[in-house]
């Protein structure tokens, strides 16, 4: 009886192996079936990529002058008025989006931006749209596109009316995959509102950290085109004025300041000190019949000041000028000069304020032309009216001289002002005595928004006068034997001042930090990138 049973198993079992074997050998099939299809599909791709040669990485530029030459557009002149021109522009790649057979990509010039799309066509293959969706953000590609009319407009983009539709795009230097930042985070309008931090903002020291990235934004480009317009302004009003622009040392044998806030360098043998001003070199300059004089350039300051408007490291605009009879004569042209300064940011950056203030809260800035003088006791007078006292030899706070902007803003509608006649106790040895009053001296400050932006005065131009103010400060005279020489030789009276470049920028735009106004920032805890 058991034979049987047993013979009837090994049928069994000789049926399930045979229906084991033919399932493998069907999955089998598939899978070559698959393989050989994927394959065939691949080489359909590559026979029928109908771009081919219209997409890609470009070689390395290497000024190759076999290398083909292309007529470039700009994105800022693209409108309805070239609509159907088939341009080359060449671009960063802001950010790109693949949907279906399409690619739509933002292209991106300083602060301009428009829409390039791809779509899957008989003269734009799969692999062409696919290449374009894998470029990385912040890429430099070169687009070749006909121009289109975009009736409903374009959300996002600067040229809300156009589009470019692609035809070729190369990769002319690919970005990494991963940025630190991404521009459009740290292009995000800040709002003080934002109490639940739903807007993403990206924090100043890794914007520093990566300011490559972080100087591409809109506002940025237009902060530092506005900065550059600073110091035009600066240059051409002076010249129109019969100035003379100079260039003096950086590195200095003595303090120019008579303090000790100097960075001291290595200098051979011995060492030397980095400039913290002009001032003495100016001067010179004016001793040696020069007359009006100014100058553009890096000053350097050792304080250990980690507050939002003081840099180590920064843009002096000094200018000095030999006057006839008063120093009033000097101080009321550096307030002309600002007035033109502060016309010509209105009138010719109109745009790039604008911009700032797309992101930054921009308040526009007022003045008065002539603009506003008041003497150091009127200002001491307007803030012990506010409750604010301030010793008649003292100098005026940060706070105080912060209440003072804004009593002066309420009082004669103006974000720039002078103040006159400051106490003597307070200003450098080389400041002139008042001579009406031995405590008083013919030094000015200049104030944006409450805060100061320049600090001049009368210079003393009698040798015998200025090494007395300098034993009173307690400054060694052969360090400065050759300064105090230059006026043994007969100088006129003369008076300048010293303004710093960033926080003029800071103060026009209303910003809150001067960081956001030095392309490379320098201060105590930071001497990177």
């Amino acid at each position: 009886m058991s034979e049987p049973a047993a013979d009837v198993n090994e049928k069994g079992d000789s049926k399930k192996a045979q229906k084991k074997e033919a399932k493998k050998a069907e999955k089998a099939a598939k899978r070559a079936e698959h393989r050989a299809n994927t394959d065939n599909a691949q080489e359909n791709v590559n026979e029928e990529d109908v771009s081919q040669g219209k997409y890609g990485t470009l070689p390395l530029i290497r000024s190759d002058t076999n290398a083909v030459k292309r007529d470039f557009t700009y994105i800022k002149t693209l409108n309805k008025n070239l609509a159907g021109k088939v341009l080359w522009v060449r671009a960063r790649l802001h950010t790109v989006r693949a949907r279906g057979k399409q690619s739509f990509i933002v292209l991106r010039q300083h602060e301009y931006t428009v829409q390039a799309i791809l779509n899957v066509s008989e003269t734009v293959s799969k692999a062409m749209v696919k290449f374009s969706s894998n470029i990385t953000k912040e890429s430099i590609v070169d687009v070749e596109a006909q121009l289109a009319k975009v009736e409903a407009g374009v959300a996002g983009c600067t040229q809300q009316d156009v589009e470019l539709v692609v035809s070729q795009i190369w990769v002319v230097s690919a970005s990494a995959p991963q940025l630190p930042l991404q521009i459009e985070d740290a292009s995000r309008p800040e709002k003080a509102d934002d109490a639940e931090g739903l807007n993403i903002r990206v924090n100043q020291d890794t914007r520093l950290d990566n300011r490559v990235l972080d100087l591409r934004t809109p506002a940025n480009q237009a902060i530092f085109r506005l900065e550059a317009g600073v110091c035009r302004l600066f240059r051409d009003t002076l010249t129109e004025r019969g100035f003379t622009e100079i260039h003096t040392p950086k590195i200095i044998s003595a303090a120019s300041e008579g303090g000790a806030n100097v960075f001291t360098v290595s200098y051979f043998k011995g060492s030397a000190y980095l400039a913290q001003s002009p001032q003495l070199y100016k001067q010179m300059a004016i001793a040696a019949d020069f007359e009006k004089v100014f100058t553009v350039g890096a000053v350097f300051r050792a304080e250990d000041s980690n507050t939002h408007r003081h840099l180590t490291e920064f843009v002096g605009l000094d200018l000095e000028m030999a006057f006839k009879y008063h120093y009033h004569e000097v101080m009321l042209t550096i307030g002309d000069m600002f007035t033109a300064i502060f016309r010509g940011l209105r009138d010719q950056f109109a745009r790039e304020i604008a911009i700032v203030g797309q992101q930054f809260a921009v308040e526009p800035f007022t003045f008065l032309d002539p603009p506003l003088v008041l003497s150091y006791d009127d200002g001491r007078a307007m803030l012990a009216a506010a409750g604010v006292e301030v010793g008649p030899e003292d100098d005026l706070s940060t706070p105080a001289e912060k209440l003072l902007g804004r009593l002066v803003k309420a009082k004669f509608d103006t974000d720039f002002y002078m103040l006159d006649k400051y106490p003597l106790a307070v200003r450098p040895f080389y400041t002139m005595p008042d001579p009406n009053d031995p405590k008083k001296s013919n030094s000015y400050d200049m104030f944006m928004r409450g805060e100061e932006i320049l600090s001049g005065a009368q210079r003393i131009h009698d040798p015998e006068l200025l090494s007395e103010r300098a034993k009173h400060h307690g400054i060694d005279l052969q360090k400065i034997a050759s300064y105090i020489d230059a006026f043994k030789y007969g100088c006129p009276p003369h008076a300048g001042g010293g303004i710093g470049m960033e926080r003029v920028v800071m103060l026009y735009l209303g910003l809150d930090n001067i960081r956001k106004t030095s392309m490379f920032p320098r201060d105590p805890k930071r001497i990177t990138p």
